[in-house]
């Protein structure tokens, strides 16, 4: 792609037609608007962060190895990766949300990420939407994920169409995203999350590549997740609180005043990301287990390793680049990389399994 600013201000419109999956307002439509918010409007935790400030590093001024034999490859459900970076789940389903995608495609290909994509949703209703999220050519060699509302499975949803979303995004795995609270004040918002495991369950077994679940902002605590791996989940994505704030989103949505002031309520909701990570760590020392929610620095990526994460993952705070520019997306990439890499040259450990080992990240 070029690198000119990715306008926002014309929402792309879909017909409903007669799809009764559809909501009021198109999906696609609804997409441009939460980038719009996110961009525009003070959006994040209120009251609330992710946590990282309460952990430091015990500086070592012998690190005892070169800072340019540092390295960050890893891997993650047998992938191989250049850094242990995810670009979150973010966007897609309209022109401009499809040329961001594809912009952060290009660049975490470039830089060795991986990459999560917005929900697919709109794209598995509506089949003109799809090339929204045709991702793969722009990022042939590194992991990505594709992402669905795992309430919609209680909406009409089944396996063949998380298949279908997989195969929308050329995606190696699947998330299924959890975000009850974003429902209920969304204007189109589905809150019927009853038996919601046993679906999740039907889809990880019947689904060949692996399926994961994520939060979006307010976390995923200990006793959930042994849950969800026990239903056969392949990985969890913590998404804890401190960082986007989707009810305070949805309230900038709000049609009514009363669902616009309940929402300010919540601002301060869920469970901080540090907290997510060890508890979650906790219940499973091998399951698949990504550190999501408040991160805005390599230093916080390295926390949430030591913590025992194995991706940690950004989003909104790389929204702003990824519409300015491919170069200014590609430069605050480069940057939380220089940030990692340095932190733990600062620590003296020398690779990613040192890290998650070292005994330098201690609690204030």
């Amino acid at each position: 792609m070029d690198g000119e600013a990715i306008s926002l201000e014309k929402v792309d419109r879909h017909e409903n037609g007669n799809n009764s999956l559809m909501p009021k307002t198109p999906t696609g439509e609804r997409k441009i608007e939460h980038v719009r918010l996110c961009l525009a409007e003070e959006v994040g935790a209120s009251g609330i962060t992710a946590g990282f400030e309460q952990y430091r590093f015990r500086h070592s001024a012998l690190p005892e190895i070169n800072y340019d034999e540092v390295n960050i490859q890893t891997s993650f459900l047998g992938a191989s990766l250049r850094t242990p970076l995810l670009i979150s789940s973010m966007t897609g389903g309209s022109k401009s949300t499809g040329a961001i995608n594809a912009r952060l495609a290009e660049v975490a290909e470039r830089r060795g990420w991986a990459l999560g994509v917005g929900s697919v949703r709109a794209a598995v209703e509506q089949e003109d939407l799809a090339y929204t999220f045709h991702v793969r050519d722009k990022a042939p060699n590194i992991p990505i994920i594709a992402n669905l509302g795992a309430v919609q499975l209680n909406y009409g949803f089944g396996s063949k169409d998380c298949l279908r979303a997989v195969e929308i995004a050329g995606a190696d795995m699947l998330v299924l995203h959890l975000n009850g609270l974003q429902e209920v004040f969304q204007p189109e918002g589905n809150t019927n999350f009853g038996g919601l495991l046993s679906a999740i369950k039907q889809v990880c077994r019947e689904l060949s590549v692996p399926v994961g679940v994520k939060e979006v902002g307010w976390g995923i605590d200990g006793e959930t997740a042994s849950r969800l791996y026990d239903a056969g989940v392949s990985f969890i994505d913590v998404a804890g609180a401190g960082g986007t704030s989707w009810s305070q989103v949805e309230k900038f949505r709000a049609h009514d005043e009363v669902r616009r002031v309940a929402a300010e309520a919540f601002a301060g909701w869920g469970i901080p990301t540090v907290e997510c990570i060890t508890e979650v760590r906790g219940v499973s020392p091998h399951g698949g287990l990504i550190g999501s929610g408040g991160l805005n620095s390599g230093v916080d990526a390295a926390k949430a390793l030591a913590l025992g994460a194995d991706l940690v993952g950004f989003g909104r705070s790389l929204l702003a680049a990824a519409v300015q520019s491919e170069e200014a997306l590609d430069a605050t990439l480069a940057r939380v990389e220089l940030e990692l890499r340095t932190a733990m040259f600062g620590i003296g450990v020398a690779d990613i399994s040192g890290l998650r080992s070292t005994k330098r990240l201690v609690k204030i």
